[in-house]
């Protein structure tokens, strides 16, 4: 497939022209939001877009090393310390399902797999799989995950910066020039490697796992030493906004009006059932109040890793509650739909 289409083309210069508008104005991650945010307008006024393909799932890599290059002996010390709030993800994943399937099934109308996918905090791809074998609506799930995905990613820096007062305009690392060489070269092996092997064996998130588990063998044995520069995170970030904003290309009034609805309705109410667990957990002092807020986001993966990166929150602690989310999900979605089906 050629790498430059022309609604490729097109996409990555309405996503730059967002990150540049979003810089001029001075909203915090630019390079996430912006571009996000200039696709998804874009696509409602009716532009032929095209997602960045291979290129956009390779840049995906480079956080899965930005968070395998964080875990060191001194990481897996602190482990047992996540226990406790560990096990609010599986009470978590409930009560969001308790809440959601209703609302998906008899507020929107939506048939049974499509309702019972929608409201699953899992990955979308997986989820997009397992609701089509069920019978679901493929485009609704698309839209109502990418909207959850967009409200949550939209919403968490305005309420970092409002409300604690962080600055994400950071560098959420060094610059390349300043970087060992030889551990850029570490770093890109890490992130093509790993996620080709990960790919290979059948790995889900396969393009993040895949490399974090590699980076993180890695980091423990002393070989990397750093997390990929700033550069390339920027980078990842602006791949991450098209690969949401393209989503809706294409969209009807209908599902603007119905399944973006949805989601946006359901993006809103998970987003105060993740509040609560947030209280639970920072006033019960199982974790920092930034890093308990980030671990019960349930926004993507790769969008959370990126915001957790640049707010300087713990990533261990924060991917390893998303990490847990995605594989109960993953492992008794599908079970769970067709005893209730």
């Amino acid at each position: 497939m050629t790498l430059l289409t022309r609604p490729r083309l097109l996409t990555f210069a309405i996503a730059a022209a967002g990150a540049v508008l979003f810089l001029l104005l001075h909203l915090p991650l630019a390079l996430l939001l912006g571009p996000m945010a200039a696709c998804l307008v874009a696509a409602l006024l009716g532009a032929k877009m095209q997602d960045a393909g291979t290129l956009g799932t390779f840049m995906r890599t480079f956080l899965g090393v930005a968070v395998g290059s964080s875990i060191t002996p001194e990481t897996i010390g602190h482990l047992p310390d996540f226990a406790l709030s560990l096990l609010f993800v599986p009470l978590f994943i409930v009560v969001i399902g308790a809440v959601g399937y209703p609302l998906f099934r008899y507020v929107f109308g939506f048939n049974h797999p499509t309702a019972w996918y929608a409201a699953m905090p899992g990955g979308l791809q997986d989820m997009l799989v397992f609701g089509e074998e069920a019978g679901g609506d493929v485009r609704a799930l698309s839209l109502i995950h990418a909207t959850r995905v967009l409200v949550i990613v939209t919403a968490a820096p305005l309420i970092m910066t409002l409300y604690w007062g962080i600055d994400l305009s950071q560098p959420p690392g060094k610059p390349a020039l300043d970087t060992d060489p030889v551990q850029i070269v570490l770093i890109i092996f890490a992130a093509f490697a790993g996620w080709k092997i990960a790919e290979r064996v059948g790995l889900f998130g396969a393009s993040i796992l895949g490399p974090m588990i590699l980076t993180a063998v890695l980091s423990l044995s002393g070989l990397i030493t750093t997390r990929p520069p700033a550069e390339i995170i920027w980078a990842a970030q602006f791949f991450i906004g098209i690969a949401v904003g393209v989503k809706y290309s294409g969209i009807t009034w209908r599902e603007l009006r119905i399944d973006v609805g949805a989601g946006v309705v359901y993006a809103l109410i998970l987003a105060a059932i993740s509040l609560a667990f947030f209280e639970v957990i920072y006033l019960a002092g199982l974790a920092p109040a930034l890093d308990a807020f980030l671990a019960f986001l349930p926004g993507g993966q790769a969008e959370m890793v990126v915001i957790a990166i640049i707010a300087g929150a713990d990533l261990a602690y924060v991917v390893s509650h998303h990490l847990l989310r995605i594989i109960i999900v993953i492992l008794l979605a599908p079970i769970v739909a067709r005893l209730f089906r």
